[in-house]
């Protein structure tokens, strides 16, 4: 069984939620081009307070509300559901091209689990969550070298600016993290690979899944 993640002891904090079809691990880069009212609005706030929003996988629903009506409104009230363990996402830096889009750059911070949610007149889900507790520090293990070369790979096929500067390929939970965020696995799996709490069951999980495509 799965060393999943379980809730802390920390008092719950309120979290704006963006909830998308994409699971953020902490330290993904995560580019995203808002242009809903409320994500808008939402964005102002944690740029002027300095506070990061949340990302969990959408399960169900669509990530950008559907539109009804003779005027072709946004409905914001479409129902939703999503994971209960998401990541905080960090503004890194934003754009506006054109009036009304923002492009944001942000980076996957504390993981963190809700405890309850509501949706705003707006549309915009509010949700108590507890901050998880970050993985115990692990150096990769010896048996996992091939898995930290292919990911070094796979980084610079895709772009090294893609990445955070500091690549960390001896840190386990960071190859463990950027492998289940690369490779092509269903979302459900890249949720799992979140849920769970310890670095070296994640990269057996991953290695298990990489020796069955024949790629180590």
């Amino acid at each position: 069984m799965f060393p999943f993640l379980r809730a802390g002891s920390r008092s719950p904090t309120t979290l704006p939620l963006f909830p998308l079809k994409t699971v953020l691990f902490p330290g993904r880069l995560l580019p995203l081009k808002v242009f809903e009212q409320r994500y808008i609005d939402m964005t102002k706030t944690c740029l002027k307070d300095e506070q990061p929003f949340g990302v969990c996988l959408l399960t169900r629903g669509e990530e950008v509300a559907p539109r009804v009506g003779e005027r072709d409104q946004l409905v914001a009230g479409a129902p939703v559901d999503f994971a209960l363990i998401g990541t905080q996402a960090r503004i890194v830096s934003w754009d506006m091209p054109q009036l009304g889009i923002l492009h944001l750059k942000t980076e996957g911070g504390t993981r963190f689990q809700v405890q309850s949610s509501s949706v705003a007149d707006d549309g915009l889900v509010v949700a108590q969550v507890t901050l998880l507790p970050p993985e115990p520090e692990v150096k990769l293990p010896e048996s996992f070298a091939s898995l930290a070369s292919l990911l070094e790979l796979m980084i610079n096929r895709a772009g090294p600016e893609n990445f955070s500067a500091q690549l960390a390929l001896d840190d386990a939970s960071w190859v463990g993290y950027r492998l289940a965020e690369l490779l092509p696995l269903p979302l459900a799996i890249k949720q799992s690979m979140l849920e769970i709490n310890d670095s070296v069951v994640r990269l057996k999980v991953l290695a298990q899944f990489l020796k069955q495509q024949g790629l180590v």
